[in-house]
This record gives C-alpha cells, sequence and structure tokens, in this order.
C-alpha cells in the first residue's frame, strides 16, 4: 500500500511541479523546461558543495582574461591611431595640393582678366580712332557745305 500511496504523491509532485513551471514560463513549455533544468542544475551545486579554491581559479582566468583583452583593446587603438594618422596626412596632402591649384587657378584668371583688359582698350581706341576719323570727315563735308 505504501508503495501506492509514494506514486500517488510521487504523481501529484510531478504534476504540481510540471504546472507550476508551466504557468512561470506563460504557457511555453520549451521555456519551462529550460527554467527546469535550470533549477535542477542549481538545487545539484548546492547538494555537492562548492570545492575548494574555485573562486581563485575563476579569479585568475578573469585576471588573465582582463590582460588579453585589454592587450586586443591597446592593439586595436593602436591601428585605429595609424589609420588615423595616415588619414590626416593624406588629408594634408589633398589640401596643399587644392591650395597649390588654388593658386594656380587664381594667377590665370589675373591674367585672362588683365588679356581682356588689354583687348578692351585696345578695342575701345580703335573705336575712337574710327570715331575721330568718321567726325572729322563729316566736318570737312558739313564744312564744304556751308562754305567754310
Amino acid at each position: 500500500m505504501s508503495g501506492r500511496r509514494f506514486a500517488t504523491f510521487g504523481g501529484v509532485a510531478a504534476l504540481g511541479a510540471g504546472t507550476y513551471y508551466l504557468y512561470s514560463a506563460g504557457g511555453d513549455p520549451k521555456l519551462a523546461e529550460k527554467k527546469f533544468e535550470h533549477d535542477a542544475a542549481t538545487a545539484a551545486r548546492r547538494v555537492k558543495g562548492d570545492f575548494p579554491g574555485q573562486d581563485k581559479e575563476a579569479k585568475k582566468v578573469g585576471e588573465e582574461g582582463y590582460e588579453q583583452v585589454r592587450a586586443t583593446a591597446q592593439q586595436y587603438a593602436d591601428q585605429a591611431k595609424a589609420e588615423a594618422k595616415k588619414a590626416e596626412q593624406k588629408f594634408d596632402a589633398y589640401s596643399a595640393d587644392a591650395k597649390r591649384k588654388f593658386e594656380e587657378a587664381k594667377r590665370e584668371a589675373e591674367r585672362e582678366y588683365q588679356n581682356a583688359g588689354k583687348q578692351i582698350n585696345t578695342a575701345a581706341n580703335k573705336f575712337d580712332k574710327t570715331v575721330e576719323e568718321k567726325a572729322s570727315e563729316t566736318k570737312g563735308w558739313f564744312s564744304s557745305l556751308w562754305g567754310k
């Protein structure tokens, strides 16, 4: 009879535990199973107990890992600085090249401006000369017309 009671109470306990985990997982059976496995692993660790030196070993591994991460981060930082230096040098070179080209274009524009000014003056002088010649011819024609 005690075997039957044990099976009954064991079944009720299992059903209750299953219901608890299913309810706490919001009805998701996979999540309920994961929670149950986590709780079972935690209970097993507590039953076994901690072994001596466990914390020291974890701390040692943590420090070594920290040093590796720090070294890797420093390496990436050095690479980033080197790339930034290269970019700065390229920027300076492009800037100097752009300034040089601007100065060349400025000098060329000033030459073109001076040439255009000379051509305008030459054309204006030619126009003035032509107007003066035509004016003197007209003056001569009017003078002859009025008899002076």
